[in-house]
């Protein structure tokens, strides 16, 4: 499997983290972790499906993915190519009028939420386009057409940032208190521009500090009580659901992202 990184243009760059160019040659399955961002995909040839509770789901040519809790296998046929687009935290709102928080776990059909005549035409371009360079100038052109008035949430941001700076361990009512809102009022507005609660939001960011310290010191009990677990059980559990492996293999497994 080959996976290429993209920088997206200046125009772009507020929104867009980056874009993952997938080519699977003989055929790959990949492990996908959990992350705070929206993802949106373009499959330009071949067939893409994800694994889930034992059942292999097909997924369309184009669909937008949520942020979710759990690690997802994606399955690529031979000489599959798709494209991703990262949105970076709180910026998948930008492009679309719709909740995005309903999307929490899921992966629906991007015809759901864009004009399918506009969204057939795109499909096709990609399909014909003979490189990369090409691709990803039609899928910029796209989004930029997608992209509504937009001002960033400073409150939204600044607990984003307060989530990360404390590795997601802090109480989300100790959060909204810091920014002087309510922890109703501040939840809604959080959901709605993330597109998850603050505690989903928090324990995605827990668990890749956690899985990121254990690169760097594989003990799995000093890494349990670092990351606040005081129950191995409870940490182990919670391991997997994110990983979809024990911690003992998760760590032993081959590159994953």
């Amino acid at each position: 499997m080959l996976i290429n990184f993209q920088t997206p243009t200046a125009l772009l760059k507020p929104f867009i983290r980056n874009y993952v160019i997938i080519e699977s040659g003989e055929g790959a399955a990949n492990r996908v972790l959990p992350d705070t961002s929206l993802v949106m995909a373009f499959r330009y040839k071949g067939e893409v499906a994800y694994v889930s509770g034992g059942s292999k789901n097909q997924l369309p040519l184009s669909v937008i993915s949520g942020l979710r809790k759990s690690a997802r296998l994606i399955n690529y046929s031979q000489n599959a190519g798709a494209i991703l687009v990262i949105f970076k935290e709180a910026a998948g709102s930008a492009f679309f009028k719709e909740p995005i928080h309903e999307l929490f776990g899921d992966s629906v059909p991007l015809y759901n939420f864009i004009n399918k005549q506009k969204l057939s035409a795109i499909e096709e371009q990609l399909a014909e386009a003979g490189n990369h360079t090409r691709r990803i100038a039609l899928i910029e052109a796209f989004l930029l057409s997608q992209l509504q008035n937009h001002n960033s949430d400073k409150l939204v941001m600044a607990a984003v940032h307060n989530i990360r700076l404390n590795n997601g361990s802090d109480k989300i009512k100790d959060v909204a208190n810091a920014l002087y809102i309510s922890q109703d009022a501040f939840e809604k507005r959080f959901r709605k521009i993330t597109g998850a609660s603050p505690k989903q939001f928090s324990s995605i960011i827990r668990m890749k500090s956690l899985i990121d310290n254990g690169k760097q010191n594989y003990n799995l009990t000093e890494l349990a009580y670092n990351s606040g677990y005081f129950d191995q059980a409870h940490f182990n559990k919670d391991f997997r659901l994110f990983t979809g492996q024990t911690p003992t293999d998760f760590f032993r497994s081959p590159v994953f992202w």
